[in-house]
């Protein structure tokens, strides 16, 4: 196993998978490739990549349905999405089948390993002290990296977490979607701001009434605080 962790690469274009995975591991990731979608899902299950880049239009399985199905089996591995299409409906119904990133092609490698990178270093960081983060009901340990609601826990991907500690950290100030972008995602995605939008949509979907995140028309969103 590389040190920096085994990115699973699944692309159907022969030229593309190759090219990802030079400029991965020189980046010191190791690499395992597959080429269609059922032969994707079973190497997301069984060889536990640190993160997947995921191919749209795969034979025998699209890659919008090999998210749904790691999801709903409760594999949070964090996913970056690759298509030709660029088709704004498209990917936010990535977004919303639980992807955490979003490209499209023609891309640059490097940006596809920049956004790996940011993923992985995410999904492994921990917060600087032990202290939770609270609001109501909710609260995250940043420690082990999860949500709980009344105890009862959350399961959120690597960005839906990081988005929710962010505003968190910093109780009832309003974050612009492009400072949450430029914080949370660590870069101006070319999906632009709706990522955020889907992302609170699904934060808000998973944590119902007991979610803290408010919309600051025009402006961005912010966690409320309870001042009674």
């Amino acid at each position: 196993m590389s040190e920096r962790g085994l990115i699973l690469v699944v692309e159907d274009e022969k030229p593309i998978s190759d090219l990802l995975r030079l400029y991965l591991q020189r980046e010191g990731f190791g690499v395992h490739a597959e080429f269609d979608g059922p032969s994707g899902l079973t190497a997301a299950r069984t060889k536990h990549p640190s993160a997947v880049v995921l191919d749209v239009g795969l034979p025998g399985m699209d890659g919008t349905e090999v998210c749904r199905i790691l999801r709903e089996e409760g594999n949070w591995v964090p996913i970056v999405f690759c298509t030709a299409r660029d088709d704004e409906v498209d990917r936010i119904l990535g977004l919303e089948m639980g992807a955490d990133d979003y490209v499209t092609k023609p891309f640059s490698p490097r940006e596809v390993v920049a956004r790996v990178k940011s993923l992985v270093r995410r999904a492994g960081l921990t917060g600087a002290d032990d202290a939770p983060l609270t609001a109501g009901r909710l609260s995250l340990d940043t420690t082990q990296r999860r949500a709980y609601v009344a105890g009862a826990e959350v399961t959120l991907t690597a960005t839906e977490f990081d988005l929710l500690a962010r505003l968190m950290s910093d109780p009832g100030r309003v974050l612009s979607r492009d400072q949450l972008l430029s914080e949370v995602w660590g870069y101006a995605s070319v999906v632009g701001t709706r990522t955020v939008d889907v992302h609170v949509a699904q934060l808000r979907a998973k944590l119902g009434e007991d979610s803290p995140i408010r919309t600051v028309r025009g402006v961005g969103y912010s966690c409320e605080v309870d001042r009674s």
